[in-house]
């Protein structure tokens, strides 16, 4: 399974970490960034469910989402 988000499909990002030894810069580190992931349930009824990257995704379904997907969902429209 890849480390990345079902609903919006973010995934990893190449940071370059500057190391500092007696005051000069050694060569960049090359690191992998992952989103936060969790498992949550998709909302019933939700209009989130046609914007989905896979279509055989429905509501109730347990999906890896990043932290501000899940924000966004628990958020209601008035």
């Amino acid at each position: 399974m890849p480390k990345q988000c079902t609903i919006c499909g973010k995934k990893y990002l190449m940071v370059w970490k500057r190391v500092k030894l007696r005051g000069k810069y050694n060569p960049t580190i090359k690191k992998r960034k992952y989103p936060n992931l969790q498992w949550a349930k998709l909302p019933s009824g939700s209009r989130r469910d046609k914007s989905l990257l896979h279509p055989s995704l429905r509501s109730g379904k347990r999906v890896l989402a990043c932290t501000k997907c899940i924000k966004a969902m628990g958020k209601k429209k008035s």
